[in-house]
């Protein structure tokens, strides 16, 4: 369903003023000290646009269909395939990472591990950007795109998600949440928390 997802979230234009704005003060505190990785990059768009911001980034996924759309759409950037869980990355590689509506698909309970693990590809200093849906638990879609596939993912609040960074050893600087917009594809609120190493 790659395909599919791209041509649905194309790229954030006109429609994603406040998305735009995030990444921007995201791509201001991390400046030119270093390289970034957005994490669970899919096909790239918002790899695509932290690197018109400035940024030298590079996009990380697990699923190769993904990353073929990612290359084919952004050739002048670099796409890697691995886990967000496991970066072959060594510590304090990172001035940033981004992790947008990527985390949705680890359980909870593997939250601590994805924190502490981005915590070490991090420099000190260094941020990541986290979004997500607000809601509790999880929720399925079958058949999305009318593919004979389900996706499985988890909506969370803020606020127990800001804990869990602290505790891995990360300041929240800001905590922001968008309210549900019945005529866009929000349609439930949007959470977007930044924090330093």
């Amino acid at each position: 369903m790659a395909e599919d997802y791209a041509d649905r979230f194309r790229s954030l234009g006109a429609g994603t003023p406040l998305d735009r704005a995030l990444m921007g003060a995201f791509a201001e505190l991390v400046g030119a000290q270093g390289e970034v990785a957005d994490l669970g990059c899919g096909p790239g768009r918002v790899t695509a646009h932290l690197a018109s911001l400035g940024l030298r980034v590079f996009g990380l996924d697990l699923s190769a269909s993904m990353l073929a759309v990612a290359r084919r759409e952004n050739p002048g950037l670099r796409f890697e395939q691995g886990s967000m869980l496991e970066l072959d990355l060594p510590d304090g590689a990172l001035a940033g990472a981004v992790s947008w509506y990527s985390s949705i698909h680890t359980p909870w309970e593997r939250l601590p591990d994805l924190f502490a693990e981005i915590r070490r590809v991090l420099a000190p200093g260094g941020h990541l950007l986290l979004a997500f849906q607000v809601g509790d638990g999880p929720t399925r879609l079958d058949r999305p795109f009318g593919h004979p596939v389900t996706l499985d993912f988890e909506k969370r609040r803020p606020e127990p998600v800001a804990e869990l960074l602290e505790e891995a050893g990360f300041t929240v600087l800001s905590r922001t949440v968008r309210v549900q917009e019945e005529d866009t594809s929000a349609k439930v609120p949007q959470a977007c928390l930044i924090a330093r190493r």
